[in-house]
């Protein structure tokens, strides 16, 4: 005899087969956590340009105290690259990642409690909290790479790095308003207390929403299986091997590595100069008020955050259509930076609004080609995916030190900012000449001799 399923039952276990079956997308959950925690790692970073003012009057500091402790931060991140990339391999990604979180928005929060000593005691103190919080922020971006190379296939791996990398545009959409405001109304402790407390907060929601992929209690093994298909490295932190310091060699003396890392030096020399010269053009060269070149340099950040959406979006795009995996991430690379080249036409125009649109279009292009996370995830040794990102970023902020720098030179040699635009195009075509001539293919980097620990 035939038993029969009575026809409820049927339904109920049809139904549940189906939502078994059905994909979580968990994945992105995790991203837009790393999106919110850089927006609000950015916005310490700036905490202290919208602060300094008030804090200088109230310090008693000069323009040289107040340049010393801009620099601390900088310093700091640089030095701490490497121990930070190394830690994340050692430990993973979770727990180093909350660390840094919340020792970074502990010595912001601190900063703000440094009104009780002023004069060379007060650049001391602030100069030592600010060169924490630099070291303390260090693990972030190889941390978030580290995180994309693991949750995310190939295909979606270039919108997911732009998500997280293009916070640091958003940060001035998002925080900015709040500490000027807070700055104007409260004064320059409750920047740093405010955004000290922000970070703090977020913190469990950090560690609620964000684990390695084959723990994370949210996903389920469609998810896993899509993603370790194409090419998510899901076990990352569940085989963890010790780095080592040949590792790191192999990192170096490999073409395709290195010529990532120049690439990302010669990159975020651009950003830099928006960071730092960029308002001083407008000023100088362009004859803008500061109010209205402040205005206008936001303009670009909008672009660079709209450019690297669209990079990372467009070249998974072309993955998805068939592309192999070197052309899809060198193809907008190429056409971002050669768009970012029409800045030099500024150089022979004194338009106002042909500046502005020229800076913005160059600035979108910068943010299309900005996809040096994205190759990192592609390209990191799975033993040591933190190291590679901390590699990366030492070289990326080595230019936040010489580009300021070798600008001043040149203004000072020839009084014009002409050739400063020419200075800053050639990173550009360097980026070209770098992903064309000197990566070659782009693939997972594999160590040699992984199965001797030391």
């Amino acid at each position: 005899m035939r038993y029969v399923m009575p026809q409820g039952q049927s339904k109920s276990i049809m139904l549940d087969k189906a939502i078994s079956a059905r994909r979580t997308n968990v994945r992105w959950l995790v991203v837009a956590v790393l999106f919110f925690v850089t927006l609000i790692n950015y916005a310490d970073r700036a905490s202290i340009s919208l602060a300094g003012p008030g804090m200088a009057k109230d310090l008693g500091l000069n323009a040289v105290d107040m340049g010393v402790i801009f620099s601390a931060f900088g310093w700091a991140y640089v030095l701490f690259q490497l121990p930070g990339g190394w830690l994340l391999d050692r430990y993973g990604s979770k727990l180093i990642y909350s660390l840094s979180i919340f020792f970074w928005s502990l010595f912001t929060l601190m900063t703000g409690l440094a009104g009780f000593v002023t004069g060379a005691a007060a650049v001391v103190v602030v100069f030592c909290l600010r060169f924490l919080v630099g070291a303390a922020e260090s693990p972030s971006f190889p941390a978030n790479s580290r995180l994309v190379a693991a949750w995310f296939p190939a295909s979606e791996r270039g919108t997911a790095a732009a998500i997280f990398a293009s916070a640091q545009y958003g940060a001035t959409v998002f925080f900015a308003p709040l500490m000027g405001w807070l700055a104007h109304t409260y004064g320059w402790h409750s920047v740093f207390t405010v955004l000290g407390l922000i970070g703090i907060a977020f913190l469990p929601l950090f560690r609620k929403l964000v684990h390695d992929p084959l723990s994370h209690p949210m996903t389920n093994q469609a998810e896993l299986n899509h993603m370790q298909q194409g090419g998510a490295l899901v076990n990352m932190d569940g085989d963890k091997h010790k780095p080592r310091l040949s590792w790191l060699k192999q990192l170096l003396s490999s073409r395709m590595m290195l010529g990532i890392y120049l690439a990302q030096y010669c990159l975020n020399a651009i950003g830099f100069f928006f960071i730092t010269w960029f308002p001083v053009y407008l000023v100088q060269e362009k004859h803008m008020t500061i109010m209205k070149a402040g205005f206008v340099a936001a303009i670009p950040a909008v672009c660079g955050f709209l450019g690297g959406i669209m990079g990372g979006f467009l070249s998974d795009v072309l993955i998805r259509r068939g592309m192999s995996l070197s052309l899809a991430r060198k193809l907008p690379i190429v056409c971002g930076m050669l768009l970012c080249c029409v800045m030099v036409l500024c150089n022979y125009t004194d338009s106002e609004t042909a500046v502005i649109a020229i800076m913005a279009a160059s600035f979108l292009g910068k943010g299309i080609g900005g996809m040096g996370w994205t190759v990192n995830a592609d390209t990191a040794p799975k033993e040591i995916a933190g190291l590679s990102g901390s590699v990366l970023n030492t070289f990326s902020n080595a230019s936040s030190i010489t580009t300021p720098i070798i600008i001043g030179f040149i203004l000072q040699l020839t009084g014009s900012f002409n050739g400063v635009l020419w200075f800053v195009i050639a990173h550009a075509v360097a980026v070209i000449l770098f992903y064309l001539f000197m990566v070659g293919k782009i693939k997972r980097f594999e160590l040699r001799d992984v199965g001797e620990e030391a």
